[in-house]
């Protein structure tokens, strides 16, 4: 199972909106979903399914995509490693799941799967982790694909 890990785009700053869930994109956080999701596009197959946090920022970076995209309660910036996993199928799904979503919840689930521990890793505004389970002499593991930041691409 392929899982990417998209962190919403730069948003307004919190103090700037009376709602968490409604700040929006910046200009420079709409270039930024814009470029990545070139880039995804490129890379993701069409089988992939795509499912979003109901927050704004999170709405607007997946619609970048121009996929359909599956609002998910659970990807909500108060998620937790369990729900996230719980809502992507992980690690049974047979399609890529890509999850467009917030810190501190990527870090600590890209650190969960990959070190076995959650921890506070940082994940860039507007960066994807690909993360790719694969079995090895009836073990899991899970190998790092791919770290992109939206300026590199």
């Amino acid at each position: 199972m392929d899982l990417i890990l998209w962190r919403h785009a730069e948003a307004l700053e919190m103090r700037e909106v009376a709602d968490d869930l409604d700040r929006a994109l910046t200009p420079k956080g709409e270039r930024q979903a814009q470029r990545m999701a070139g880039w995804l596009n490129r890379q993701l197959p069409s089988s992939t399914r795509v499912l979003a946090s109901p927050a704004r920022r999170a709405q607007q970076t997946a619609a970048a995509l121009e996929r359909k995209v599956k609002t998910v309660p659970a990807l909500a910036p108060d998620t937790t490693v369990e729900a996230l996993l719980h809502a992507v199928r992980w690690p049974d799904a047979r399609e890529p799941v890509l999850v467009v979503g917030h810190q501190p919840a990527l870090g600590l689930v890209a650190a969960y799967l990959l070190a076995g521990q959650a921890q506070a890793w940082p994940v860039r505004k507007g960066a994807v982790w690909w993360l790719r389970a694969r079995q090895r002499e009836g073990r899991l593991q899970v190998v790092l694909h791919a770290v992109v930041s939206p300026e590199l691409v």
